[in-house]
């Protein structure tokens, strides 16, 4: 008797009238996603613009501890731009962030003092600017290899 049931339940689940799912659907994304605001060039040391990308801003408390925890995909040409109060020395952490990331720290110029490469994903590390900061750009890993971008060249926002 409970096979004749199990098999019923089987037959009647396959007899739906519910399209079947395309293999070729794309399933929604994972994790927070974001909006991206701004451009962010990267320049050459004679000012030229090696490069850019879309970024997402933070500039509240609260947005700046949240960065890029739970984001779990992020085009080559996107990052996120931190904006602080006032320059101070700045510390970065990835617990909650699964993307390897490059953390450029910048200072009220703009200058580029301290470059995190291929930072590691769900690290506890603390990851300091070895100056004092008032803006931190994050990309993805390899980026900074990628376009030559070194300590001591501008970014423009």
């Amino acid at each position: 008797k409970t096979y004749f049931f199990i098999l019923i339940l089987l037959i009647g689940a396959s007899c739906t009238d519910r399209e079947p799912v395309s293999t070729t659907q794309q399933a929604s994304p994972k994790g927070r996603q974001l909006t991206y605001e701004r451009t962010v060039q990267f320049l050459q040391l004679d000012g030229q613009v090696l490069t850019e990308i879309q970024v997402a801003v933070v500039d509240t408390e609260q947005e700046r501890n949240m960065g890029l925890m739970d984001v779990y995909d992020m085009p080559m040409d996107r990052g996120m731009l931190f904006i602080f109060d006032r320059m101070a020395p700045l510390s970065f952490w990835m617990a909650n962030t699964p993307l390897s990331l490059d953390i450029l720290f910048l200072d009220a110029d703009k200058r580029i003092v301290t470059i995190h490469a291929n930072t590691p994903p769900f690290s506890e590390q603390n990851f300091e600017s070895t100056g004092m900061a008032m803006y931190a750009v994050e990309v993805n890993a390899g980026f900074c290899l990628q376009h030559d971008i070194r300590v001591g060249m501008k970014v423009a926002f």
